[in-house]
């Protein structure tokens, strides 16, 4: 069953980037990190899950060393953590595309099972497109800060984004990429916060659709959000849910005050 999105996350008609007070504010990142490390032990306390394969894809202009905190603890926490396998993320092409699809498919063989895809930022987008474009290897999507409206006015890396790759990159060309803000066929979560300095917090809103999606708020900068223990408590939830018995996410009576009330829909 599909969830709805949250009265507080009302969609709007015009797009707009975040205010230049949370762009001046990413620095906070800092302090994310910082607790990452200060929880550590906690956060290898919490439920593991069946060590199924999953895959980060970083953020625009990231490499794998952005998500090497998460991985390794998603790896202490069982799973079969991977990063992805293009370098730096910059350019969005048939290429790119293809090093992905070949990586998730070697990923499925290899593990026996469907793989789990975890995006920050524009990897959100990444994985969610991949998906659409083979739900048959995948085991859900979770992205983090993902401008997952056609709008791009939504962010203000839009000038960056089409120095490197234009306005129409080649994967529009060719027909793909199109709808970003429908959702793939599995289940999926965006993991999102409303002092975001990079994604305007509006367009990582996931409408809702005929499979499940939700949308979980959580504190945080856009730039933190790959470490920030409560987004980690909150993917190590949903990565650890069976196959076909998905339910929107509640953190417990001790997390809950890391979420902020609209978590739920």
């Amino acid at each position: 069953m599909a969830s709805a999105a949250p009265a507080d996350f009302a969609f709007e008609t015009t797009a707009r980037p975040p205010s230049p007070f949370w762009a001046l504010a990413e620095g906070r990142a800092i302090f994310e990190f910082g607790a990452f490390y200060m929880t550590r032990g906690y956060l290898s306390t919490l439920k593991g899950g069946d060590g199924h394969a999953v895959m980060v894809l970083p953020g625009f202009m990231a490499s794998n060393s952005s998500t090497a905190p998460m991985r390794r603890l998603l790896k202490r926490l069982g799973y079969d953590a991977h990063g992805w396998d293009s370098g730096r993320n910059v350019r969005i092409d048939n290429a790119l595309v293809e090093r992905l699809r070949t990586q998730v498919t070697r990923l499925h063989e290899e593990s026996g099972g469907k793989v789990s895809l975890i995006g920050w930022s524009l990897g959100g987008v990444l994985a969610r497109e991949l998906t659409k474009m083979h739900p048959e290897l995948v085991r859900t999507v979770i992205s983090l800060g993902s401008p997952i409206s056609d709008d791009r006015n939504h962010t203000n890396a839009r000038r960056l984004f089409e120095f490197f790759n234009g306005e129409e990159p080649e994967v529009l060309k060719d027909g793909n990429f199109e709808g970003l803000n429908d959702a793939p066929p599995v289940p999926t979560t965006s993991i999102l916060t409303k002092t975001d300095g990079v994604v305007h917090w509006r367009g990582s809103v996931q409408h809702p659709a005929d499979t499940p999606t939700e949308n979980i708020e959580v504190y945080a900068s856009h730039i933190g959000l790959g470490v920030n223990p409560s987004v980690m408590i909150a993917i190590a939830d949903r990565l650890r849910q069976e196959e076909g018995s998905w339910k929107p996410f509640e953190p417990s009576l001790a997390q809950r005050w890391m979420f902020p009330k609209t978590v739920l829909s």
